[in-house]
Protein backbone atom coordinates (compact mmCIF):
# COMPACT_ATOMS: atom_id res chain seq x y z
CA UNK A 1 0.00 0.00 0.00
CA UNK A 2 2.22 2.24 -1.07
CA UNK A 3 0.16 4.99 -1.78
CA UNK A 4 -1.19 4.77 1.84
CA UNK A 5 0.71 7.74 4.09
CA UNK A 6 0.02 9.96 7.02
CA UNK A 7 -1.47 12.66 4.92
CA UNK A 8 -3.83 9.80 3.85
CA UNK A 9 -5.47 10.69 7.40
CA UNK A 10 -5.80 14.07 7.11
CA UNK A 11 -7.65 13.21 3.40
CA UNK A 12 -10.18 10.53 4.38
CA UNK A 13 -10.47 10.79 8.12
CA UNK A 14 -12.86 13.03 10.38
CA UNK A 15 -9.67 14.95 12.31
CA UNK A 16 -10.87 14.12 15.80
CA UNK A 17 -7.63 11.98 16.27
CA UNK A 18 -4.14 13.73 15.54
CA UNK A 19 -1.85 10.27 14.55
CA UNK A 20 1.99 10.82 14.49
CA UNK A 21 3.89 10.40 11.86
CA UNK A 22 4.52 6.78 12.04
CA UNK A 23 2.68 3.95 10.31
CA UNK A 24 2.88 0.52 12.10
CA UNK A 25 2.38 -2.31 9.62
CA UNK A 26 3.58 -5.35 11.36
CA UNK A 27 3.99 -6.60 15.30
CA UNK A 28 5.50 -8.98 17.01
CA UNK A 29 5.83 -9.89 20.58
CA UNK A 30 6.63 -6.13 21.85
CA UNK A 31 7.96 -4.81 18.69
CA UNK A 32 6.47 -3.01 16.19
CA UNK A 33 7.44 -2.44 12.69
CA UNK A 34 6.97 0.96 10.14
CA UNK A 35 6.02 1.40 7.01
CA UNK A 36 10.40 1.98 6.16
CA UNK A 37 10.88 -1.19 8.16
CA UNK A 38 11.89 0.21 11.26
CA UNK A 39 11.77 -1.36 14.97
CA UNK A 40 10.06 0.12 17.72
CA UNK A 41 9.96 -1.46 21.24
CA UNK A 42 6.29 -0.86 22.73
CA UNK A 43 5.85 0.29 25.87
CA UNK A 44 2.29 1.85 25.22
CA UNK A 45 0.52 -1.92 24.66
CA UNK A 46 -2.61 -0.05 22.61
CA UNK A 47 -3.36 1.90 25.82
CA UNK A 48 -3.30 -0.88 27.90
CA UNK A 49 -5.15 -3.21 24.95
CA UNK A 50 -1.93 -5.44 23.74
CA UNK A 51 -1.27 -7.85 27.20
CA UNK A 52 0.06 -10.61 25.05
CA UNK A 53 2.07 -8.37 22.52
CA UNK A 54 1.39 -8.46 18.81
CA UNK A 55 0.55 -11.38 17.10
CA UNK A 56 0.77 -13.56 19.87
CA UNK A 57 0.78 -17.04 17.84
CA UNK A 58 -2.36 -18.80 20.23
CA UNK A 59 -4.16 -15.89 19.47
CA UNK A 60 -3.55 -15.73 16.26
CA UNK A 61 -4.53 -19.48 16.21
CA UNK A 62 -7.78 -19.29 17.96
CA UNK A 63 -8.42 -16.44 15.76
CA UNK A 64 -8.03 -18.69 12.58
CA UNK A 65 -9.79 -21.31 13.64
CA UNK A 66 -12.72 -19.50 14.48
CA UNK A 67 -12.80 -17.73 11.52
CA UNK A 68 -12.75 -20.87 9.46
CA UNK A 69 -15.96 -21.85 11.57
CA UNK A 70 -18.65 -19.29 12.52
CA UNK A 71 -18.02 -15.24 12.26
CA UNK A 72 -21.53 -13.69 13.07
CA UNK A 73 -25.20 -15.04 13.68
CA UNK A 74 -26.78 -11.83 15.54
CA UNK A 75 -28.05 -12.16 19.17
CA UNK A 76 -31.24 -14.02 17.65
CA UNK A 77 -29.04 -17.18 18.49
CA UNK A 78 -26.55 -18.10 20.96
CA UNK A 79 -23.26 -18.94 20.21
CA UNK A 80 -20.61 -21.78 22.14
CA UNK A 81 -17.84 -19.38 21.64
CA UNK A 82 -20.00 -16.53 23.85
CA UNK A 83 -20.90 -19.16 26.09
CA UNK A 84 -17.73 -20.33 26.54
CA UNK A 85 -16.42 -16.85 27.55
CA UNK A 86 -19.17 -16.02 29.66
CA UNK A 87 -18.75 -19.08 31.57
CA UNK A 88 -15.10 -18.67 32.51
CA UNK A 89 -15.57 -14.71 33.46
CA UNK A 90 -18.66 -15.84 35.89
CA UNK A 91 -16.27 -18.73 37.37
CA UNK A 92 -13.47 -16.10 37.43
CA UNK A 93 -14.81 -13.33 39.11
CA UNK A 94 -17.86 -12.57 41.71
CA UNK A 95 -20.05 -12.17 39.06
CA UNK A 96 -23.26 -14.54 37.75
CA UNK A 97 -24.17 -12.96 34.34
CA UNK A 98 -22.42 -11.28 31.97
CA UNK A 99 -23.65 -8.81 28.73
CA UNK A 100 -21.14 -8.79 26.11
CA UNK A 101 -20.37 -5.50 23.89
CA UNK A 102 -17.70 -4.18 21.77
CA UNK A 103 -15.58 -1.49 23.85
CA UNK A 104 -15.17 -0.50 26.90
CA UNK A 105 -17.80 2.94 26.57
CA UNK A 106 -20.36 0.10 25.42
CA UNK A 107 -19.47 -1.79 28.87
CA UNK A 108 -20.19 1.10 31.03
CA UNK A 109 -23.40 2.72 28.69
CA UNK A 110 -24.84 -0.94 29.77
CA UNK A 111 -23.53 -0.72 33.60
CA UNK A 112 -25.04 2.56 34.00
CA UNK A 113 -28.38 1.92 32.46
CA UNK A 114 -28.64 -1.57 34.05
CA UNK A 115 -28.04 0.04 37.47
CA UNK A 116 -30.68 3.15 36.81
CA UNK A 117 -33.46 0.21 35.90
CA UNK A 118 -32.24 -2.26 38.95
CA UNK A 119 -33.51 1.06 41.04
CA UNK A 120 -36.38 2.04 38.87
CA UNK A 121 -37.64 -1.19 39.18
CA UNK A 122 -36.69 -2.46 42.45
CA UNK A 123 -37.05 0.77 44.86
CA UNK A 124 -38.57 3.83 42.67
CA UNK A 125 -38.45 6.05 39.82
CA UNK A 126 -36.73 8.72 42.04
CA UNK A 127 -33.92 6.98 42.83
CA UNK A 128 -31.74 7.54 39.40
CA UNK A 129 -28.75 9.87 40.72
CA UNK A 130 -25.15 8.66 39.85
CA UNK A 131 -22.25 9.78 41.41
CA UNK A 132 -18.33 9.68 39.79
CA UNK A 133 -16.03 11.34 40.31
CA UNK A 134 -13.78 14.54 39.09
CA UNK A 135 -11.33 13.68 36.15
CA UNK A 136 -12.38 10.59 35.50
CA UNK A 137 -12.89 8.49 31.83
CA UNK A 138 -15.52 6.08 31.28
CA UNK A 139 -15.99 6.43 27.62
CA UNK A 140 -17.26 8.45 24.72
CA UNK A 141 -20.62 7.86 24.34
CA UNK A 142 -23.21 10.37 25.62
CA UNK A 143 -23.74 9.24 28.73
CA UNK A 144 -20.39 8.03 29.66
CA UNK A 145 -19.12 11.04 28.82
CA UNK A 146 -21.43 13.22 31.00
CA UNK A 147 -20.49 10.81 34.01
CA UNK A 148 -16.74 10.69 33.21
CA UNK A 149 -15.48 13.85 35.27
CA UNK A 150 -13.56 16.08 32.07
CA UNK A 151 -15.17 18.86 31.00
CA UNK A 152 -13.03 18.98 27.45
CA UNK A 153 -14.87 15.70 26.69
CA UNK A 154 -18.34 16.66 26.59
CA UNK A 155 -18.33 20.41 25.73
CA UNK A 156 -20.31 21.16 23.01
CA UNK A 157 -22.19 17.63 23.28
CA UNK A 158 -25.51 19.08 25.20
CA UNK A 159 -28.15 18.64 26.19
CA UNK A 160 -26.18 16.22 28.68
CA UNK A 161 -28.12 13.32 30.30
CA UNK A 162 -29.10 14.63 33.88
CA UNK A 163 -28.87 13.48 37.75
CA UNK A 164 -25.09 12.58 37.30
CA UNK A 165 -23.20 14.08 40.71
CA UNK A 166 -19.41 14.32 40.42
CA UNK A 167 -16.89 14.74 43.31
CA UNK A 168 -13.47 14.75 44.37
CA UNK A 169 -11.77 11.82 43.90
CA UNK A 170 -10.51 10.17 47.13
CA UNK A 171 -12.27 12.49 49.17
CA UNK A 172 -13.72 10.38 52.11
CA UNK A 173 -15.60 13.30 53.81
CA UNK A 174 -17.12 14.67 50.74
CA UNK A 175 -18.30 11.22 49.49
CA UNK A 176 -20.29 10.26 53.35
CA UNK A 177 -22.01 13.66 52.71
CA UNK A 178 -23.00 13.02 49.27
CA UNK A 179 -24.30 9.09 48.96
CA UNK A 180 -28.14 9.18 49.72
CA UNK A 181 -31.33 7.22 49.18
CA UNK A 182 -31.56 8.95 45.94
CA UNK A 183 -28.27 7.25 44.19
CA UNK A 184 -28.88 4.75 42.54
CA UNK A 185 -24.51 3.90 41.42
CA UNK A 186 -21.55 4.98 42.48
CA UNK A 187 -19.08 4.47 39.70
CA UNK A 188 -15.22 4.53 40.08
CA UNK A 189 -12.36 3.44 38.49
CA UNK A 190 -9.56 1.98 40.51
CA UNK A 191 -7.17 3.56 39.39
CA UNK A 192 -8.10 6.63 36.95
CA UNK A 193 -5.68 6.00 33.88
CA UNK A 194 -6.38 9.26 31.79
CA UNK A 195 -6.01 11.16 35.05
CA UNK A 196 -2.35 10.78 35.35
CA UNK A 197 -2.68 7.32 36.45
CA UNK A 198 -3.81 8.02 40.52
CA UNK A 199 -4.59 5.10 42.22
CA UNK A 200 -7.74 4.78 44.61
CA UNK A 201 -6.92 5.06 48.26
CA UNK A 202 -8.20 1.44 49.52
CA UNK A 203 -10.40 3.26 52.28
CA UNK A 204 -11.98 5.44 49.57
CA UNK A 205 -12.99 1.48 47.66
CA UNK A 206 -13.93 0.57 50.99
CA UNK A 207 -16.43 3.28 52.25
CA UNK A 208 -17.99 3.60 48.88
CA UNK A 209 -19.15 -0.35 48.72
CA UNK A 210 -19.89 0.56 52.50
CA UNK A 211 -22.30 3.29 51.60
CA UNK A 212 -23.99 1.56 48.28
CA UNK A 213 -24.99 -0.93 51.09
CA UNK A 214 -26.00 1.44 53.42
CA UNK A 215 -28.14 3.47 51.09
CA UNK A 216 -29.38 0.52 48.77
CA UNK A 217 -27.27 1.68 45.78
CA UNK A 218 -25.03 0.12 43.61
CA UNK A 219 -21.27 0.01 43.33
CA UNK A 220 -19.95 -0.16 39.47
CA UNK A 221 -16.14 -0.43 38.97
CA UNK A 222 -14.73 0.46 35.69
CA UNK A 223 -12.16 -1.98 35.08
CA UNK A 224 -11.92 -1.33 31.60
CA UNK A 225 -7.60 -0.35 31.53
CA UNK A 226 -7.19 -1.72 35.19
CA UNK A 227 -8.61 -5.22 34.33
CA UNK A 228 -7.41 -8.62 32.53
CA UNK A 229 -3.62 -8.70 34.73
CA UNK A 230 -2.91 -5.24 34.14
CA UNK A 231 -2.61 -4.46 37.93
CA UNK A 232 -0.88 -8.07 38.74
CA UNK A 233 -4.51 -9.59 39.72
CA UNK A 234 -6.96 -10.59 37.02
CA UNK A 235 -9.10 -7.34 38.38
CA UNK A 236 -7.62 -4.89 40.52
CA UNK A 237 -10.80 -4.67 43.15
CA UNK A 238 -9.20 -8.00 44.04
CA UNK A 239 -6.52 -6.74 46.05
CA UNK A 240 -8.81 -4.30 47.92
CA UNK A 241 -11.16 -7.00 49.43
CA UNK A 242 -13.53 -4.82 47.68
CA UNK A 243 -16.38 -6.75 45.87
CA UNK A 244 -18.59 -4.47 43.00
CA UNK A 245 -22.07 -5.16 42.05
CA UNK A 246 -21.41 -4.34 38.44
CA UNK A 247 -17.71 -4.29 36.58
CA UNK A 248 -16.95 -3.27 33.17
CA UNK A 249 -14.39 -5.43 31.23
CA UNK A 250 -12.48 -4.09 27.66
CA UNK A 251 -9.12 -3.59 26.54
CA UNK A 252 -6.89 -6.59 27.80
CA UNK A 253 -9.81 -8.76 27.27
CA UNK A 254 -9.26 -9.68 23.38
CA UNK A 255 -5.67 -8.42 23.55
CA UNK A 256 -6.12 -6.13 20.52
CA UNK A 257 -9.85 -7.76 18.89
CA UNK A 258 -12.50 -5.62 19.83
CA UNK A 259 -14.64 -6.84 22.67
CA UNK A 260 -16.41 -6.00 25.87
CA UNK A 261 -17.93 -7.14 28.75
CA UNK A 262 -20.37 -5.94 31.77
CA UNK A 263 -20.32 -8.23 34.48
CA UNK A 264 -23.30 -8.84 37.34
CA UNK A 265 -24.96 -10.51 40.16
CA UNK A 266 -27.79 -12.17 39.13
CA UNK A 267 -29.72 -10.26 41.09
CA UNK A 268 -28.65 -6.88 39.25
CA UNK A 269 -28.78 -8.53 35.89
CA UNK A 270 -32.51 -9.50 35.99
CA UNK A 271 -33.14 -6.23 35.46
CA UNK A 272 -31.87 -5.59 31.95
CA UNK A 273 -35.11 -7.77 30.76
CA UNK A 274 -35.93 -8.82 27.23
CA UNK A 275 -35.29 -6.52 24.64
CA UNK A 276 -34.14 -3.45 27.36
CA UNK A 277 -30.86 -3.48 25.80
CA UNK A 278 -28.54 -4.97 22.67
CA UNK A 279 -25.41 -5.05 20.39
CA UNK A 280 -25.43 -5.99 17.02
CA UNK A 281 -21.76 -7.26 17.20
CA UNK A 282 -21.88 -8.10 21.03
CA UNK A 283 -20.42 -11.63 22.04
CA UNK A 284 -19.77 -11.88 17.82
CA UNK A 285 -17.67 -15.76 18.04
CA UNK A 286 -14.58 -14.31 16.67
CA UNK A 287 -13.97 -11.89 19.22
CA UNK A 288 -15.25 -14.54 22.08
CA UNK A 289 -13.03 -17.11 20.69
CA UNK A 290 -9.65 -15.30 20.83
CA UNK A 291 -10.79 -13.50 24.62
CA UNK A 292 -11.48 -17.34 25.79
CA UNK A 293 -7.72 -18.35 25.08
CA UNK A 294 -6.45 -14.52 26.17
CA UNK A 295 -7.98 -15.05 29.62
CA UNK A 296 -6.89 -18.43 29.76
CA UNK A 297 -2.96 -17.05 29.31
CA UNK A 298 -3.15 -14.32 31.34
CA UNK A 299 -4.97 -15.84 34.06
CA UNK A 300 -2.35 -17.89 35.51
CA UNK A 301 0.31 -17.44 38.47
CA UNK A 302 2.98 -16.80 36.44
CA UNK A 303 1.61 -14.37 34.45
CA UNK A 304 0.28 -12.56 36.84
CA UNK A 305 3.47 -12.57 39.30
CA UNK A 306 5.50 -11.95 36.22
CA UNK A 307 3.38 -8.44 35.68
CA UNK A 308 4.84 -7.49 39.24
CA UNK A 309 8.31 -8.89 38.49
CA UNK A 310 8.06 -6.87 35.19
CA UNK A 311 7.21 -3.57 37.09
CA UNK A 312 10.44 -3.73 39.29
CA UNK A 313 11.94 -3.46 36.24
CA UNK A 314 11.17 -0.60 34.73
CA UNK A 315 10.44 1.36 38.15
CA UNK A 316 14.26 0.87 38.37
CA UNK A 317 14.85 1.97 35.05
CA UNK A 318 12.78 5.15 35.15
CA UNK A 319 14.00 5.79 38.54
CA UNK A 320 17.66 6.01 36.92
CA UNK A 321 16.63 8.47 34.03
CA UNK A 322 14.84 10.26 35.89
CA UNK A 323 18.08 10.87 38.21
CA UNK A 324 20.31 11.14 35.32
CA UNK A 325 17.88 13.70 33.58
CA UNK A 326 15.74 15.60 36.36
CA UNK A 327 12.78 15.01 34.48
CA UNK A 328 10.75 12.90 36.99
CA UNK A 329 9.85 12.99 40.38
CA UNK A 330 7.61 9.39 41.23
CA UNK A 331 6.07 6.59 39.80
CA UNK A 332 2.01 5.71 40.23
CA UNK A 333 0.14 3.63 39.49
CA UNK A 334 0.17 -0.44 40.06
CA UNK A 335 1.74 -3.52 38.05
CA UNK A 336 2.00 -2.59 34.52
CA UNK A 337 -0.39 0.38 34.55
CA UNK A 338 2.54 3.11 35.25
CA UNK A 339 2.46 7.27 35.63
CA UNK A 340 5.89 8.46 35.53
CA UNK A 341 5.20 11.88 37.19
CA UNK A 342 7.19 14.76 35.96
CA UNK A 343 9.50 17.25 37.82
CA UNK A 344 8.24 20.80 38.24
CA UNK A 345 10.53 22.22 35.76
CA UNK A 346 9.42 19.94 33.34
CA UNK A 347 5.81 20.26 33.89
CA UNK A 348 3.73 20.37 30.81
CA UNK A 349 6.40 18.04 28.48
CA UNK A 350 4.60 14.77 28.46
CA UNK A 351 3.47 14.61 24.92
CA UNK A 352 7.09 16.18 23.94
CA UNK A 353 8.27 13.36 25.77
CA UNK A 354 6.28 11.01 23.88
CA UNK A 355 7.33 12.51 20.57
CA UNK A 356 11.12 12.23 21.36
CA UNK A 357 10.29 8.66 22.55
CA UNK A 358 9.08 7.58 19.21
CA UNK A 359 11.67 8.96 17.36
CA UNK A 360 14.34 7.57 19.56
CA UNK A 361 12.19 3.95 18.63
CA UNK A 362 10.11 3.35 21.28
CA UNK A 363 6.53 4.35 22.06
CA UNK A 364 5.26 5.71 25.20
CA UNK A 365 1.97 7.23 26.15
CA UNK A 366 0.55 10.63 28.26
CA UNK A 367 -1.66 10.96 31.02
CA UNK A 368 -2.52 14.61 31.11
CA UNK A 369 -0.18 17.15 30.28
CA UNK A 370 2.70 15.71 33.71
CA UNK A 371 2.35 12.60 33.08
CA UNK A 372 3.99 9.68 30.60
CA UNK A 373 1.66 6.56 31.17
CA UNK A 374 3.54 3.29 30.47
CA UNK A 375 1.05 -0.12 29.98
CA UNK A 376 3.35 -2.44 28.13
CA UNK A 377 2.66 -6.07 27.37
CA UNK A 378 2.23 -8.11 30.13
CA UNK A 379 4.74 -10.63 28.95
CA UNK A 380 7.06 -8.42 27.72
CA UNK A 381 10.73 -9.56 27.93
CA UNK A 382 13.54 -8.32 29.72
CA UNK A 383 15.71 -7.74 27.04
CA UNK A 384 12.55 -5.66 25.36
CA UNK A 385 12.47 -3.62 28.42
CA UNK A 386 16.03 -3.11 28.45
CA UNK A 387 15.77 -1.70 25.54
CA UNK A 388 12.90 0.13 25.38
CA UNK A 389 14.44 1.72 28.76
CA UNK A 390 17.64 2.56 27.20
CA UNK A 391 16.08 4.26 23.93
CA UNK A 392 13.53 6.68 26.74
CA UNK A 393 16.71 7.89 28.42
CA UNK A 394 18.99 8.78 25.32
CA UNK A 395 15.37 10.95 24.63
CA UNK A 396 15.08 11.92 27.54
CA UNK A 397 18.62 12.95 27.82
CA UNK A 398 18.52 14.78 24.47
CA UNK A 399 15.60 17.06 25.80
CA UNK A 400 17.29 17.58 28.95
CA UNK A 401 20.29 18.71 26.95
CA UNK A 402 18.27 21.24 24.72
CA UNK A 403 17.01 22.92 27.13
CA UNK A 404 20.58 23.02 29.24
CA UNK A 405 21.21 24.50 25.85
CA UNK A 406 18.41 26.98 25.88
CA UNK A 407 18.68 28.03 29.51
CA UNK A 408 22.50 29.23 28.87
CA UNK A 409 21.82 31.27 25.82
Amino acid sequence: MSDITRASFDHYMMPNYAPVEVIPVRGKGSRLFDQAGREYIDLAGGIAVNALGHAHPKLVEALTEQGQKLWHVSNILANEPALALAKQLTEATFADRVFFSNSGGEANEAALKLARRYARNRYSEDKDEIIAFDNAFHGRTLFTVTVGGQADYKSGFGPLPGSITHLPFNNVDVLRKAVSEKTCAVIVEPIQGEAGVLDAEPQFLQIIRTLCDEHNALMILDEVQTGVGRTGHLYAHEAYGVTPDILTTAKALGCGFPIAATLATAEVAEALAFGTHGSTFGGNPLACAVAAVALALINTPDVLNGVKERRQWIEKGLEKIAQNSGCAVKVRGQGLLIGWVLAPDWEGRAREIMKAAQAAGVFVLVAGPNVVRIAPSLVIPKEDVEEGLKRLEQAVMELAAESDTAATG
